[in-house]
């Protein structure tokens, strides 16, 4: 029997709280049912702006939307940010018969779907964002948010090939405070049987936090047939890798530490 309980079991969705009046948030996972919840009961009548940051459009990234309250409730306005032309449409496909009992057009918040086109920089509220291509299925985008003086980078679902310098995510990560990172799977199964599936490792990761100048790495997108004895020897085979230095490998120290749900980090 698989054990769970520390990390949680909750699908992509991430908030990153400024001192602005909009509310960020990247990918509307199942977790995002959670998000809306918290929301309404601090603030039950209050108006809300959110910003949704989708990396790509597979389910377990979009599923929330429909359990999300805050979309219900008149007053609220929903911006979705996507690099996907067909963002509009895979949304609204979630709603209506014979997947879910609510039409899209009865939503009672005003929803905007706005494209970007990959590479360029824009600004939401606070922040400017940044993009860029990731190798998935179906194809996948990381976001670098910038603004207080901090960077955040949101790079999930994304497999990395070949880790060099100069290349692209080491640009992108570059002094970044905290990077947000796929490491669903081992090294081993990324250059064997889990190879082209889209995902990445915790070596991997080590390796481009170090290379970029990274603050800290959270470790992000477990994979599901992980206990919580497994994702603690992943995390703490991590920090010595880094530790180790391996050669080649800048000597910087990156601050390691697992994602889960709840987990809340100052930056």
């Amino acid at each position: 029997m698989v054990e769970s309980g520390t990390w949680g079991g909750e699908t992509s969705c991430v908030e990153l709280e400024g001192q602005g009046s909009i509310r960020i948030l990247c990918d509307a996972g199942s977790g995002l049912r959670r998000f809306g919840n918290e929301v309404l009961a601090n603030a039950p009548t209050g108006k809300h702006e959110f910003h949704i940051f989708i990396s790509h459009l597979h389910w377990d990234h979009i599923m929330g939307l429909p359990f999300f309250v805050p979309a219900y409730v008149p007053g609220n306005r929903i911006v979705i940010h996507s690099c996907h032309e067909v963002v509009e449409d895979a949304v609204r496909k979630q709603w209506g018969l014979p997947g879910f009992p609510v039409r899209f057009e009865d939503l009672g918040a005003e929803l905007e779907f706005v494209v970007h086109e990959v590479g360029n920089t824009f600004e939401v509220g606070p922040y400017t964002i940044s993009t860029i291509k990731q190798h998935h299925g179906g194809d996948s985008y990381g976001y670098r948010f910038e603004g207080f003086d901090r960077s955040v980078v949101y790079s999930t679902d994304s497999e990395h090939k070949d880790v060099v310098h100069g290349y692209p995510f080491v640009d992108f990560f570059k002094d970044a405070d905290l990077v947000i990172f796929d490491a669903q799977y081992s090294l081993a199964e990324t250059l064997s049987v889990k190879e082209d599936w889209g995902h990445s490792s915790n070596v991997v990761g080590v390796e481009l936090a170090k290379r970029a100048g990274v603050k800290r790495l959270c470790l992000f997108h477990h994979e599901p047939n992980c206990d919580d004895g497994r994702l603690q020897q992943i995390v703490n085979g991590s920090i010595r890798y880094e530790e180790i230095l391996p050669e080649g490998i800048p000597d910087h120290h990156v601050e390691i530490l697992s994602a889960r749900d709840g987990l809340v980090l100052d930056i």
